[in-house]
């Protein structure tokens, strides 16, 4: 059971240590960590986690967070990771302040940097504290008291818990400049209870503040309880730096405040080991330790040991140009100065230094400081017998007096009317996130109703995708089934033509072959009489008549023969039934075929072939044996037009014919060129016409290209020819792909 609560424990505790952990970092350890950061989303996180915790408010930090952001946003461009507009507003901002004479410039970008933040609901406690040294430089009090109260009541509203310790630090400091002690420590206070669930460091820190102030508002009791609390944290969380330093420096204050001499030189020698082992900040803490050292030893009498303590505090705030009042609170090197020559009774430096200091005050407008310094010159002037310079100081101090009153007049209400103001405010927050979930309901319902309507067109999207998908099919289909009807009219046609063709074929066959067996008998026969040399005149002259006409009806009957066997090869076109096939491999089987043809064997030894054969060329689905009439036909009469050219070109002529194939979307090209005779625009435009032919009588029917384009044609295909007289002719086919 014991281990099971321990267990529990640990897993509630562990969101609140990752907070301090990971506000707690040290800028330089992350700088550390970064360098070895092996990717660079990785590398972006820590980039991200040293801009949350740097402190502006150093000069060497603005100077180095400069060039870190650059880095982030080369990285930012490589991953995506982050919205780049609050830290492009930083960078503006930082860029500004470095340049120290932009200040109103800068706190614009800066405040710019905050609101996008705030939008992201992205915490940045550190950024808002270090705006109010910016304020300062501007000597702009009201400005900055107004922007804190207002962004308090944001944070309040929104739970931004870090945001709101930030606001009450700040605000705790305005209300302490203005002498308002009982406001200043109820601010502190509060940013000590939130800085303690998230913070470490700051909740030790606003206690030390805490007490501080009510040691100036003269409670050493209370001052020395919350000092004291401040210390143990410093001790148990090993938090040095500038906030041991300090809480070191509040507590031997006190104990001079309060007599305890020893116990005060005890802490004297305790700030200046820690400035010692400082290695950052070491050289200003030093002068620190000097110039209190100094004071405590003015306070056992011991002057003569002070000197040099504050002549090396001197040097020290002369190389570093330190103000009146830092980080480590009050600097009174020149009011000490002034203590030590009032101990030697050197009453003319002493003056110089009061004035000193009171004037580095004044221009710092530190009022709280000048009213000190007006008291202790004020002392000073009537213990030494300055009637007229005690009058003088006693109406700035009064005066000063005054003007402090008047500013706090306006914040001085009672106990009632103050808890009336706290109930409205919490009224005025308790509304305002009502508005708020009113607001994330409305939201969230109006995300809701665009996820619906998303969804509607989504719906109605795909309903139109799947449609028109549809469409496409049915207008698919739809050209498929008009391809088939026009190949199924082709083959009616064809079937038709065929019939008719066969029948008028037979029909001529028969007397024809009858026309040649009796021309071929009635020329034997004139070939077997008697020897011509015996007949007379006549009779010879109408025997060679004779045999002339006998030859003439062989030769025209062989035409004609030629002519019914062509039109038997249109009646089978297109009658067989498609395949897949490799055009090459026929194109190979058919080339071969036309040279070897009888009729061009002998001539055809000389042409030259060139073949161009895609080797990836996809299947086709056609008739092979019309497909192949056709490249026949082609090839042939390639050949024939480059033999043709040869009787009549010169001997530099080198009669080719080139066969090339190519893939193209959706469809194969075959392309057949030949450098022969060419052909003119009229025959060109005449060439698949039926029974035209350019061939002498006896060597073509003119219904070979014809019977090509009618075969191409019933496959879906194009056949085209470009010609000139003496630059050769080229056809070319398309086949759609199997």
């Amino acid at each position: 059971m014991k281990w099971i609560i321990t267990v529990l424990l640990s897993l509630l505790g562990t969101p609140i240590l990752a907070q301090h952990r990971y506000w707690a970092a040290d800028y330089d350890s992350l700088n550390a960590v970064l360098r070895h950061q092996p990717t660079d989303t990785a590398r972006v996180r820590t980039i991200r986690h040293m801009l949350d915790v740097v402190e502006l408010t150093e000069p060497r930090r603005r100077t180095q967070v400069l060039p870190l952001l650059d880095t982030l946003f080369q990285l930012n461009a490589r991953t995506r990771q982050l919205d780049e507009a609050p830290y492009r507003e930083l960078q503006a901002g930082v860029q500004l302040w470095v340049s120290a004479t932009r200040y109103p410039l800068a706190m614009s970008a800066l405040h710019q940097a905050i609101e996008l933040f705030d939008a992201a609901g992205h915490p940045v406690p550190h950024l808002l504290i270090d705006l109010a040294p910016l304020y300062n430089a501007m000597h702009e009090t009201a400005a900055r008291q107004a922007y804190f109260q207002r962004k308090l009541m944001q944070y309040r509203v929104e739970r931004a818990l870090e945001n709101q310790a930030a606001c009450y630090l700040v605000l705790g400091g305005t209300f302490r400049h203005r002498g308002d002690y009982n406001q200043a420590i109820s601010y502190y206070l509060h940013a000590a209870d939130l800085f303690k669930g998230f913070h470490r460091r700051l909740y030790a820190n606003e206690l030390m503040v805490a007490g501080t102030t009510y040691a100036e508002w003269g409670n050493p009791q209370k001052a020395l309880h919350y000092l004291r609390q401040a210390s143990g944290l410093n001790q148990k969380y090993a938090i040095n730096g500038l906030q041991r330093f300090f809480g070191q420096q509040a507590v031997g204050k006190l104990c001079l405040q309060q007599g305890k001499l020893p116990e005060a030189l005890r802490y004297a020698n305790l700030l200046l080991e820690t400035a010692r082992l400082d290695s950052v900040d070491g050289a200003q803490f030093r002068a620190y330790g000097l110039v209190f050292k100094s004071q405590v030893l003015l306070a056992l009498n011991q002057s003569e040991a002070a000197l040099p303590l504050l002549t090396r505090a001197q040097h020290l705030a002369d190389s570093l140009r330190m103000p009146v009042t830092a980080r480590p609170g009050e600097f009174a090197l020149d009011a000490t100065w002034a203590h030590y020559y009032t101990a030697r009774h050197n009453d003319a430096q002493a003056d110089k230094h009061w004035g000193l200091a009171y004037q580095k005050a004044t221009a710092a407008n530190f009022q709280m400081l000048r009213l000190k310094y007006l008291k202790q010159i004020i002392r000073f002037q009537d213990a030494r017998g300055a009637a007229e310079a005690t009058r003088v100081y006693a109406r700035a101090y009064f005066n000063l007096l005054d003007t402090l009153n008047e500013a706090q007049g306006s914040n001085l209400v009672a106990l009632y009317e103050a808890e009336r103001t706290e109930q409205a405010q919490n009224a005025q927050i308790v509304r305002l996130r009502q508005e708020k979930v009113m607001q994330a309901m409305r939201l969230r319902q109006r995300n809701q109703l665009l996820g619906v309507a998303a969804a509607a067109i989504l719906l109605v999207s795909g309903l139109g995708v799947a449609v028109y998908r549809q469409l496409q099919v049915n207008k698919q289909t739809l050209a498929q089934l008009r391809t088939a009807q026009h190949q199924l009219v082709q083959s009616e046609k064809w079937a038709f033509v065929g019939e008719v063709s066969a029948g008028i074929a037979h029909e001529l066959q028969n007397p024809l072959n009858f026309m040649k067996r009796f021309a071929e008998v009635s020329t034997t026969m004139v070939d077997t009489m008697h020897n011509p040399e015996q007949k007379n005149g006549l009779e010879q002259e109408i025997l060679v008549g004779l045999r002339q006409n006998l030859q003439e009806i062989s030769q025209h009957g062989i035409r004609a023969s030629a002519i019914i066997k062509d039109m038997l090869e249109h009646s089978r076109a297109g009658t067989g039934q498609r395949e897949p096939t490799d055009l090459n491999e026929l194109i190979r089987e058919y080339l071969y075929l036309a040279r070897q043809a009888p009729e061009l064997r002998e001539k055809t030894q000389a042409v030259a072939i060139e073949t161009h054969l895609d080797p990836v060329l996809p299947l086709v689905s056609v008739v092979a044996p019309d497909i192949g009439r056709v490249m026949l036909n082609l090839f042939t009469n390639a050949l024939y037009a480059v033999v043709q050219r040869q009787h009549t070109a010169d001997a530099a002529y080198v009669p080719t014919v080139h066969v090339s194939t190519a893939a193209r979307p959706g469809a194969v090209e075959l392309r057949v060129r030949d450098n022969g005779i060419g052909m003119t625009p009229e025959v060109q435009a005449r060439v698949f016409q039926a029974f035209f032919t350019t061939k002498p009588p006896g060597e073509g029917t003119g219904l070979g290209l014809s019977l090509s384009s009618d075969i191409i044609k019933s496959h879906g295909g194009t056949i085209t020819v470009e010609s000139g007289v003496g630059r050769g002719t080229e056809f070319v086919i398309t086949l759609p792909v199997a």
